[in-house]
């Protein structure tokens, strides 16, 4: 199993219903197995929809809570500037489940200096207004990313407030995703 396969088989068997993504080189082989494994092609899915921007991606997600059922949304972790007030304002706040996996940039085998300044203080930033935060990276199999992507999805459901996954692909089955 690829780490991307175990992310997008975790993700599901948390036993969420919808997934937003936005699209990304990064998270391309997460969304390609999210996708396969629901039964579509080219990106699109019943079950998983590409989104243009991480506010939008929260925003629509997190309502899935109001059906009594589990959101997710798939992005990079640069797109946390986009994605704070919505997550703050509107999951955190109103106490709805959503799991977020986002694969970490800025970190060990990055070759883009400009993307260290957002990507570095992410877990921080997102631990001080007060968001759970699960990070993984290549010191965890494959299957431990699966079943850790799983119990933050439960997690979330369980104390009613989104839970972030940050995912570290470098050095894993290949430098990305």
């Amino acid at each position: 199993m690829t780490y991307a396969k175990a992310v997008a088989d975790g993700i599901w068997a948390a036993g969420t219903a919808r997934v937003g993504y936005i699209p990304s080189v990064s998270v391309a082989p997460v969304v390609d197995s999210l996708v396969a494994t629901d039964g579509g092609t080219d990106g699109v899915s019943p079950r998983v929809t590409p989104l243009s921007r991480e506010e939008e991606a929260v925003g629509v997600m997190g309502a899935v809570a109001f059906t009594g059922e589990l959101g997710a949304v798939v992005m990079q972790d640069n797109g946390f500037g986009n994605a704070l007030t919505a997550l703050t304002t509107f999951t955190l706040s109103y106490h709805l489940p959503l799991l977020v996996f986002a694969n970490t940039r800025g970190s060990l085998g990055e070759y883009n200096s400009m993307i260290h300044s957002i990507s570095q203080p992410v877990p921080a930033l997102l631990r001080t207004v007060g968001l759970p935060v699960v990070e993984l990276d290549r010191r965890s199999s494959a299957e431990d990313w699966h079943d850790t992507v799983k119990e933050a999805g439960v997690h979330a459901v369980m104390t009613y407030r989104p839970v972030v996954v940050l995912g570290s692909f470098w050095n894993t089955d290949g430098k990305a995703a």
